[in-house]
């Protein structure tokens, strides 16, 4: 059996999920960030304890059925960007696909009733917050985020930069080294 655990996002949280399991006395064979498998069904009142504790730590298992394929996807998207940095570049229907094992089209539709926005906005916004993290972590160019990101060129990185944030993601980058000089020497 499978369990869906909503904002599971560190291992830290893993480590949380974990513990709870074992002090419930539910077997388990996996744990990844966001999936529990169990060996077996869980007697719902464990189930119920076990969704308490979780939501005490911030954690929500998922029981709707829609909610855990949108949970799906958001993985699925959040991987192909943080752990497929700079591979040949894959069409984002064909990955999801794949990787859900659905059609694109049921898949676009039901994101975008259940989050209000597109699949292809989710990207959008989260390959702006993996550029934003690279501008500010990493001594990486334009060209080279964009090549990481697979952009096209560095000016649809720009303008999509741009459009999401207001900012360029040059003004943006020198906003942070301001902050970081005005931290170090406070008083010029």
């Amino acid at each position: 059996m499978k369990l869906f655990i909503k904002y599971m996002v560190s291992h830290r949280c893993e480590m949380l999920v974990k513990t709870e399991m074992m002090n419930l006395g539910i077997p388990f064979e996996v744990i990844d960030l966001g999936l529990i498998e169990t060996h077996e069904d869980i007697p719902d009142e464990k189930r119920e304890l076990l969704k308490a504790n979780l939501a005490l730590a911030g954690l929500e298992l998922l029981d709707d059925k829609r909610r855990i394929l949108i949970n799906k996807i958001k993985f699925a998207i959040v991987d192909m960007i943080h752990q497929a940095e700079g591979n040949a570049h894959v069409s984002y229907s064909e990955y999801l696909s794949t990787k859900i094992g659905m059609e694109y089209s049921d898949l676009s539709g039901i994101f975008s009733q259940v989050q209000g926005i597109t699949i292809q906005q989710y990207i959008i916004n989260h390959k702006i917050e993996k550029a934003k993290e690279l501008l500010l972590y990493n001594d990486l160019n334009l060209t080279e985020i964009s090549q990481r990101l697979n952009y096209s060129s560095v000016a649809h990185l720009s303008n999509q930069f741009k459009k999401v944030t207001g900012l360029t993601p040059s003004y943006y980058k020198r906003l942070r080294e301001e902050r970081q000089a005005n931290r170090e020497n406070p008083l010029q």
